[in-house]
């Protein structure tokens, strides 16, 4: 019997018949093994997929994210190992992914959640498809598996289903800041129709936004308020009725009473600060002052008696609170709104690769709402065997 052997030290000394036998098993017991692991080998992230147009040996163990490696940032572009499978979670393959403050805040560490893992991958919510092909847009992940990578590990019932007639960008963009001024208006606040509503940061992703937003909930009036810009003038053309520039002089307390026709019943406000003082001076009795970020201040200093005299409410709000059927019915309304064309968004999409230069521009203010385009990014990292 002829046997062909792999030790290349078996020409170099004689071979015995029990070393050809032991070699020839411990041969065929690898082949056995090979076989075995073939088929894990051909799936990915914990789920059972096949790869795709893989060889039978290669396994991709890692996916093309921004990954945050200290506090602050900005996140460098390259690679991340794969999301794993979890009890009650599933696999997004991300198609798209927002660029908002609340996610640089969070980086920073200074948020009031906590800091994040390092290294981890950002980004708290985006648009995808399931592994059964369905399109969701979901907010929550599980770290530090975040949106702004290929595949994201979700929440099960954080999977939010996303209206016909709108592309994954603009569902994307909608997430976070127009989700959150939707629910702030609604949910929150329980805008009634024909209540007078100022938006503070008007000129912002959410304020634009929370402007039309406004609008298809009825609101009888709505009053724009940001720094003095062409930006800010040209909302009275987007659904606003009156626009009032914060300009350093001393009267806009007054100024926004006026604008308002006696007050504000409603105050979506992400600033804070010296024009938050103003809109809670200028509001009508019984007003809602809806508190959802600190853009121009953290701390401001008004009267026990005047928010008597006001009987006002002071309402904290995030988005995140918000139970999930209560997001899931607003964000299908508001797809809904988008697709129907009552509201349009202003966006630009860059691709994940120009994370660095995309996080700058949202730290100094982008003008418009960054999107991730994630599913199309032209850099694909190495695959490793």
């Amino acid at each position: 019997m002829l046997v062909l052997v792999s030790d290349p030290d078996c020409m170099a000394r004689p071979r015995s018949a029990v070393d050809l036998l032991t070699d020839t098993v411990r041969l065929l017991l690898a082949d056995h093994k090979r076989e075995l692991l073939q088929p894990l080998a051909r799936c990915h992230y914990g789920t059972g997929r096949p790869l795709g147009s893989t060889t039978q040996q290669e396994r991709i163990l890692t996916v093309r994210a921004a990954v945050l490696k200290k506090l602050g940032g900005p996140p460098e572009y390259g690679e991340f190992p794969e999301p794993t499978s979890a009890r009650d979670h599933t696999i997004v393959r991300v198609a798209a992914a927002g660029v908002h403050h609340h996610v640089l805040h969070v980086a920073s560490g200074s948020f009031y959640t906590g800091p994040p893992e390092l290294p981890s991958v950002p980004g708290s919510d985006g648009v995808g498809r399931l592994p059964d092909g369905r399109r969701v847009y979901f907010d929550v992940t599980r770290s530090p598996f975040g949106s702004w990578a290929e595949y994201a590990s979700v929440p099960e019932a954080a999977c939010l289903p996303v209206a016909d007639g709108i592309d994954d960008a603009t569902a994307a963009a909608l997430g976070n800041t127009g989700l959150a001024a939707w629910t702030a208006l609604q949910w929150r606040a329980g805008l009634q129709p024909g209540e007078t509503v100022v938006v503070l940061g008007a000129t912002g992703s959410l304020g634009r936004v929370a402007i039309q937003a406004a609008k298809a909930l009825g609101a009888g009036r709505v009053v724009a308020v940001d720094l003095d810009s062409d930006r800010l003038r040209a909302l009275s053309t987007q659904g606003a009725d009156a626009v009032v520039a914060i300009d350093g002089r001393d009267d806009l307390a007054e100024r926004l009473r006026n604008a308002a026709d006696g007050g504000a019943d409603v105050t979506i406000d992400p600033l804070w600060g010296a024009p938050a003082l103003a809109a809670m001076q200028a509001a009508a009795r019984g007003a809602r002052h809806i508190q959802l970020g600190t853009s121009a201040g953290q701390s401001l200093e008004f009267t026990a008696a005047a928010l008597r005299s006001h009987m006002m409410d002071l309402r904290g709000f995030a988005v995140f609170r918000c139970p999930v059927d209560v997001r899931r019915e607003a964000y299908r309304m508001l797809t809904q709104h988008v697709a129907d064309g009552n509201i349009v968004i202003d966006l630009e999409v860059v691709p994940l690769s120009e994370v660095a230069t995309a996080w700058d521009r949202q730290l100094t203010g982008a003008g418009t709402k960054l999107v991730f385009d994630i599913a199309d990014d032209p850099h694909t990292p190495e695959r490793r065997s």
